[in-house]
């Protein structure tokens, strides 16, 4: 007599919308990048192609799974554990808020904010020294590459005017 557990699959539906989501934005991304900086470009090149390699190759393991009925289609891991749902929700409610909040904080302030938030409510408030230095350097990082090195025009808020008055 076969074990339960050898009969289950595993639901893998809700595991798709984020490779769907980056797949649309990222071909949304590059329709937006024709009057860019050659060297703007190449970067959304090479970050895009990357993306859509990593999203292509999650897909298709995805694709193998369901083919060997190892698993399904189904929505029922987006849902469990029921205990998650609180922090999705807040996760959902802080991605909103930030693309609100983006035009006044500037993307430096505003992802810093974001990142720090985000960590502290997927650790659960632990450890906001160590959330806060990550979101810092990723900021950081971010408004080096993506505004200093290649000169994309992110909103400018509080920290980008005050490094622009100090420069």
């Amino acid at each position: 007599m076969p074990d339960s557990s050898e009969t289950q699959t595993k639901s893998v539906g809700g595991e798709l919308i984020l490779p769907v989501a980056a797949l649309v934005f990222t071909l949304y991304y590059f329709s937006t990048i024709y009057d860019s900086p050659w060297t703007a470009q190449v970067a959304a090149f090479f970050v895009g192609a990357i993306l859509l390699l990593l999203i292509v190759i999650f897909i298709g393991r995805v694709a193998v799974s369901v083919g060997r009925g190892e698993a399904d289609l189904g929505m029922k891991s987006i849902l469990e554990p029921l205990s998650f749902l609180p922090v999705r929700a807040g996760l959902i409610g802080l991605t909103i808020l930030y693309t609100i909040a983006i035009d006044w904080g500037g993307f430096t302030l505003t992802s810093f904010v974001f990142m720090t938030a985000a960590t502290l409510m997927l650790n659960r408030g632990r450890h906001w020294k160590r959330s806060a230095a990550f979101a810092a350097c990723v900021s950081l990082a971010g408004y080096l590459l993506f505004i200093v090195a290649f000169e994309i025009r992110f909103p400018k808020g509080p920290f980008e005017y005050l490094v622009e008055a100090l420069a």
